[in-house]
């Protein structure tokens, strides 16, 4: 079983694992009705639709 010579410093160690926990960047979709940029399967902010039917009755 192969063992390292020399230990690896802790900065080495975390510039190793860094890519992992890279934050992405949330997906979004334009609404039908209004479109504006909404998260894919919620009901839209701006108007209250989703999938075509008015879900929350929003006051203009």
């Amino acid at each position: 079983m192969a063992v390292p010579k020399t230990k690896h410093s802790q900065a080495r160690k975390n510039k190793r694992r860094s890519n992992v926990w890279k934050l992405s960047a949330p997906a979004l979709s334009k609404c039908t009705q209004c479109g504006a940029l909404k998260t894919p399967h919620r009901v839209c902010s701006d108007c209250g639709y989703y999938n075509g039917r008015q879900i929350i009755v929003k006051e203009d």
